[in-house]
């Protein structure tokens, strides 16, 4: 079947299955198929599609239609313009996560401004890494910072590990298997999470692959949402310097919730998406 018949075939069936985007998820798999990018599909409608290729373009197009994330079928997902590997034992890093990145590395920067006379090297925790994605783009920007990455589950930091090796990143990070900050030894400068923030009496709202795919650790916290944060937040006090940052992700849902679990905190901020959905807080315990 040519590249542009089966493009059609599979946008028409994505559509019947109630797929959203089907273009771009059909787009996507049919890429991954071919190991080529967008521009090979449209400068090659005719090319043929092999046996193998079809067979293997149906079945991605199967699990895709049976809700797997499209990310899951491939294999990998950009983040922090790196390209990740990701599996059913990490959560998928969104766009919305590169937030945290971001305010991480504005607070840093204001903080070296601080510093009087030679500068120190920066200490970083990433709690709850999953794919490592927040621990290997601060990385990537701050050379010269020394950054322990934690998880509770051995099959995240398996494939957390797997990121940095890909991206030479392997020397640059510390990875440590535990709850929260268990066994790290302080003082940071700054500690960054993107912790289960989804309560269980949000769960119908939650969309069917996340509930259905994802690591459900990972994405849900407990009854309401804010459990495994204020278990976070008193041992990241204890474990920041004076005038250090904490930073994590939350969602609009938990907002109000969040922000009495940082009275004893100064510089308390919640910073919105793009969408102008509250999604990160920071905070700076006192000095």
């Amino acid at each position: 079947m040519p590249l542009k018949q089966a493009l059609a075939s599979a946008i028409e069936k994505l559509t019947a299955d109630h797929v959203p985007s089907p273009r771009m998820n059909a787009e996507l798999l049919l890429m991954f198929v071919l190991s080529c990018d967008r521009a090979y599909l449209f400068a090659h409608p005719e090319r043929k599609l092999t046996r193998d290729e079809q067979s293997s373009y149906d079945a991605a197009l199967a699990e895709r239609s049976r809700g797997v994330p499209a990310q899951y079928i491939t294999g990998h997902q950009e983040f922090w313009g790196m390209d990740l590997i990701v599996s059913p034992a990490v959560l998928i890093p969104r766009p919305e996560t590169e937030h945290v990145v971001e305010t991480a590395l504005e607070v840093l920067s204001k903080h070296e401004a601080e510093v009087e006379g030679p500068k120190s090297e920066v200490r970083i925790a990433d709690v709850g890494t999953g794919s490592g994605c927040i621990a290997l783009a601060l990385a990537k920007e701050l050379p010269e910072a020394e950054i322990h990455a934690t998880d509770i589950s051995p099959a995240a930091l398996e494939i957390a590990r797997a990121n940095a090796a890909r991206h030479q990143l392997e020397r640059r990070i510390h990875f440590h298997q535990g709850d929260l900050l268990a066994d790290l030894d302080g003082p940071f400068d700054l500690i960054v999470s993107n912790p289960p923030y989804v309560g269980d009496e949000e769960e119908d709202h939650v969309q069917l692959e996340v509930r259905k795919f994802e690591p459900r650790q990972a994405v849900f916290a407990g009854a309401i949402g804010t459990e495994v944060i204020a278990r976070l937040i008193p041992r990241a006090h204890a474990a920041l310097r004076p005038g250090g940052w904490l930073i994590f992700e939350i969602s609009g849902t938990i907002a109000d919730r969040v922000l009495p679990l940082l009275e004893d905190w100064d510089e308390v901020k919640l910073i919105p998406d793009l969408q102008s959905i509250p999604r990160v807080v920071r905070a700076r315990k006192p000095r």
